[in-house]
């Protein structure tokens, strides 16, 4: 047990472990000190002087990597203290693009929220030159205006710590430092994945998701144009953060009634696509399994993880699945199924995916995402982007009556909605291909061992007479750790499961971005999760091959998993890319 300490903060005596910080303690003791640059455990480097605090020493401290001390006697809230706080809080400003208005984080900035309660009016007291550089919005994914920047260095260490690629990183010094990629390339330049974590970790507006919502808006005014809109499992999870409603509340009903209401000719399912990946996967697996095929199979469902692999573990490839991501699954079946069932003409189909990732966009641009010519999605908004249609439309969101998604692709089980939360995948898999391989029915079907927040999950899960070794793990960092574990022999699976996000889907880069202090507070991993799996569990149908619509697909059209035109129009390929490139 770790020796405790006691100090006292503005009067009142706390205990913490020793190697606690001043603000943890602090935060214990419900005191709270402004912060900026702080990620706990990721960035802890006192950049911002948001976090000064009084203890007696020559000079204000901060308090996010000042060691608490027994006996310390520590004061956050002095005259000194504010108005050393409103200085650095001034200067920040005085380099800062101040259109808070056109931003898209106004009203849910940190900056912005420290300037309301440090009283700072203008913030032009310290007003002199301010640095103008170039918005880089090259990338599919991710827009980046250093005019917005703080230096704060959030992004860089998220990218790096957490997230392996490191493309961003301080240059310079003094009032010349900026953030930037190496040699000033665009991101699309750079081996970002794309998986917008460094958007999560920005306080302000200078990381953004590439927005699209006037191409949709644009779709939905087109008369000419059918247009078929799907969400993702976890945005039903999140959603409803963006509305006011706790976090963690499932909001599937107002969801679906919402897209309606905005315009869209038809409302279907990402869960449905993703029983439709299960088919899918499940039978490669078992296909690989039983015909010596190359093992560990890898899940394809993650753009971000795919890129990455292309990016930094090419020999990696052939372990990964062919399938495609449910979404653009959906979207070259929208294009020829449903086409086919309406009688449209599938030219004349829109495909517009509501997803919490931005990786997602640049999945829809690849060249490989399309059929016979036809682009399986045409446009990826995320989460936030969501949110703001529905606030531009003027839907009370919250009073919405609920309402089913369309009939034909509508339909989804358990299975298919836990794909939001790492582990998801996996254990979807496990539930059709025990029943596959075995020929008898699965009375458990919850695999508790691949759930949780845990950065690698391992299992063995027995189906018949084989013993299958899964491995589940999310954030990058971890999964670039077990494959080099995979590589040098210490570690063997059969069937792994990737996401790039830590937590997987409901915390992707697209979804309601949460303050630090929040955070801190709860655990939104395993609060939207647990949205997800409540779901899952009061579904009567809990296994993807139960879905009726699914069958009826296979029955009417694609005739069985993996089958030939399964593959032409469910199955890709990928390929080894450089980390960096000259292309336009």
């Amino acid at each position: 047990m770790a020796e405790l300490i006691k100090l006292t903060i503005d009067g009142i005596e706390v205990e913490v472990p020793a190697g606690t910080t001043v603000l943890e303690a602090a935060d214990k003791a419900n005191i709270s000190i402004p912060r900026l640059c702080y990620l706990k455990d990721i960035n802890e480097i006192g950049a911002c002087r948001m976090c000064i605090v009084d203890t007696g020493a020559r000079s204000l401290q901060a308090s996010c990597v000042l060691p608490a001390t027994n006996g310390m006697v520590v004061k956050t809230n002095t005259p000194a203290i504010r108005k050393a706080r409103k200085m650095n809080l001034e200067l920040i400003l005085s380099n800062h693009d101040k259109k808070c208005l056109s931003c898209v984080r106004s009203q849910n900035c940190e900056l912005q929220k420290l300037c309301v309660e440090l009283g700072i009016e203008d913030g032009d007291r310290f007003a002199g030159k301010i640095t103008q550089y170039n918005v880089d919005s090259v990338s599919d994914s991710i827009v980046r205006d250093n005019n917005k920047c703080i230096l704060c260095r959030r992004c860089v260490a998220v990218c790096a710590k957490t997230q392996y690629a490191g493309v961003i990183g301080p240059v310079n010094r003094g009032f010349d430092t900026i953030i930037e990629s190496a040699w000033d390339m665009s991101l699309a330049n750079t081996a970002c994945v794309n998986c917008g974590q460094c958007i999560a970790a920005c306080p302000v507006g200078a990381l953004r998701e590439k927005d699209e919502t006037d191409k949709v808006w644009e779709y939905l005014s087109d008369p000419t144009k059918h247009v078929v809109v799907q969400p993702a499992p976890a945005v039903r999870a999140a959603l409803g953060e963006e509305f006011g409603l706790p976090m963690g509340t499932s909001v599937t009903g107002r969801l679906s009634a919402a897209l309606h209401r905005l315009g869209f000719d038809r409302v279907f399912d990402t869960n449905f696509a993703a029983d439709q990946t299960i088919m899918e996967e499940s039978a490669e697996l078992v296909d690989r399994i039983t015909n010596n095929g190359v093992l560990p199979m890898s899940t394809s469902c993650c753009p971000a993880w795919i890129k990455f692999c292309e990016q930094y573990y090419p020999e990696f490839l052939p372990h990964v699945s062919s399938c495609k991501s449910p979404h653009q699954m959906a979207g070259a079946t929208i294009k020829t199924y449903y086409a086919k069932n309406a009688g449209i003409d599938p030219k004349d189909i829109i495909t517009v995916s509501v997803m919490p990732c931005t990786a997602k966009k640049f999945e829809k641009a690849r060249p490989e995402m399309e059929v016979d010519g036809l682009r399986d999605v045409d446009a990826v908004i995320t989460t936030r982007e969501l949110a703001r249609m529905i606030k531009e439309a003027g839907i009370d969101f919250v009073n919405l009556p609920d309402m089913p998604f369309d009939k034909l692709m509508g339909e989804s089980t358990g299975a298919g909605v836990i794909f939001g939360a790492t582990g998801g995948v996996a254990e979807a898999a496990l539930r059709t291909a025990y029943e596959k391989v075995t020929g008898k029915t699965l009375e458990s079907v919850d695999f508790e061992d691949v759930r949780g927040v845990k950065g690698l999950k391992e299992a063995v899960v027995e189906i018949g007479d084989l013993k299958l070794r899964c491995a589940v793990v999310h954030g990058l960092n971890n999964a670039a750790a077990m494959l080099d574990d995979i590589k040098s022999g210490k570690k063997q699976y059969d069937f792994i499961e990737v996401m790039a996000c830590p937590g997987g889907c409901v915390n992707g880069g697209g979804q309601p971005i949460i303050p630090p202090q929040v955070r801190e507070k709860c655990d939104p991993l395993k609060i939207r999760a647990k949205a997800l799996y409540n779901e899952d569990a009061g579904n009567p149908k809990r296994k993807s091959h139960e879905n009726e619509e699914i069958v009826a697909l296979y029955e009417n059209f694609l005739k069985e998993p993996n089958s030939h035109l399964s593959h032409k129009l469910l199955h890709t390929h990928y390929y080894e890319r450089p980390l960096y490139t000259d292309e336009e």
